[in-house]
Parts: structure tokens; C-alpha cells; sequence
């Protein structure tokens, strides 16, 4: 079973917490709630979700919730696949609270994956929900409203994958969400759309003195030849 889920949080540090979430069950089944994470949002957060400290002061820490619970039995089983978009940062999220997802798909890294000519400028949720018409009804930057966008694109990426390899595409989304993609453009920066085996090598090699997340660093290593 596929679980559809998305996150807002306080901020993006190693010390920040989730403050919304919302998931949904393959079965139509939907949550979505608000949580005191325990520390102040912050103010590049509230810029982006809108979720202020007096909203979240007089709801129930994460932990106390039934919601905790019960996403804690669901995905801690192998048959329930955990999807949501840049997957690793509501993987994190979640193990911060103590829940384990067993296996997940990132629907950032399988739009990668099918943009085999890298035509595709951006990869963010919101972007991807204009440049493939999605036509999806929703708030961004809602927990709710990314929600029914990432199943949109879920969707369309489950119909490609199929046909790239069948009945084993759940398999294959997983593999490839769990294991460093080669990003085949620069996204971002000065030497921005540019192909990457075309970036200069002492730009390659600065950005390794930068904090790059796991599929770039992966990249950058790639064709230092490291």
C-alpha cells in the first residue's frame, strides 16, 4: 500500500521538527493535523507555510498524538511504501520523532530519473505541478495541498515507470529513490542548465567545500573521478 505524505516543519536544520502533517492511504483515507513541535518556527519557515507559533501554541506535541501512533504501525511494515516528494527530508523528519519508514519512494528523484534528456528546469514540487499541467486543485506550501499535488505526480511517474519496466516498478522506484541518482545538469548556481560533465573542474571541486545534499555530492564526485 502506498502512503501519500508531506510535511511543514519549523525549518530545515538538524534541530527543527515538524509542526503539520499530512498523509493519505491508497484506500482514500486522509489526516491532516497541526502539532506543537516544541521549539519557535521560524521566520524563513512561516514565509513559506504561513504556520505562525499561535497557531500551533494549543495543539498536542507529535508524540501524543494517534496520528504518531498509527504512522508508526503503518509504516514500520514492509508492505506499506512511504511516498512524498524529496523524500529524505520527511524521512528525517519522521525518524527525529521515532518512526522508521521501511521503505519510500521520492517522487523528486524519479522525475529526475525520467527526464532522460534533462529538459526539465526545475525539480520542485510546485514547478513540476505547472510544467507537466497536473491540474490539481490545491494550496502550496499546505501539507494537505502538496499532498494531492504529489499523489498528481505520483501517478503520472507510476504510469512512465510501468512502462520503463513493468511489474517490477514499484521495485525499481524504491531502488532508485534509496541510492544516489547522477544528476546529469547543474541546477543551480553560475554555471546553472549546464551539462555537468561540462562544469568546470575547479567549480567541481569548490562545491565540495559546500554542503551539498547526497545526490550532488554523489554527482560532483562522479565526474571529479573521485
Amino acid at each position: 500500500m502506498f502512503v501519500f505524505l508531506d510535511t511543514e516543519t519549523t525549518g530545515i536544520g538538524k534541530e527543527d521538527r515538524l509542526c503539520q502533517l499530512a498523509y493519505k492511504m491508497e484506500d482514500g483515507s486522509v489526516v491532516n493535523e497541526l502539532f506543537n513541535p516544541g521549539r519557535p518556527i521560524s521566520i524563513e519557515a512561516m514565509r513559506v507555510h504561513h504556520i505562525t507559533n499561535d497557531m500551533v501554541e494549543n495543539q498536542p506535541p507529535f508524540r501524543q498524538s494517534e496520528t504518531w501512533q498509527r504512522l508508526r504501525e503503518v509504516l514500520g511494515v514492509d508492505e506499506n511504501v512511504l511516498v512524498a516528494h524529496n523524500a529524505v527530508f520527511d524521512v528525517q523528519m519522521l525518524k527525529r520523532e521515532g518512526i522508521i519508514p521501511q521503505k519510500y519512494i521520492c517522487t523528486l528523484k524519479m522525475a529526475r530519473h525520467l527526464d532522460k534528456d534533462a529538459v526539465i528546469p526545475k525539480y520542485s514540487l510546485q514547478y513540476l505541478r505547472y510544467y507537466l499541467d497536473l491540474n490539481v486543485k490545491a494550496n502550496a506550501h499546505d501539507a494537505l495541498g502538496d499532498l494531492l499535488v504529489l499523489e498528481a505526480l505520483f501517478q503520472r511517474i507510476y504510469a512512465k515507470t510501468s512502462d520503463e519496466f513493468g511489474e517490477d516498478a514499484t521495485e525499481k522506484m524504491i531502488e532508485i529513490s534509496t541510492n544516489p541518482l547522477l544528476i546529469k545538469r547543474m541546477p543551480f548556481g553560475k554555471h546553472r542548465g549546464m551539462n555537468m560533465k561540462e562544469v568546470p573542474v575547479d567549480y567541481l571541486q569548490w562545491l565540495l567545500s559546500t554542503d551539498l545534499d547526497g545526490d550532488m555530492e554523489y554527482t560532483v564526485r562522479y565526474y571529479l573521478g573521485l
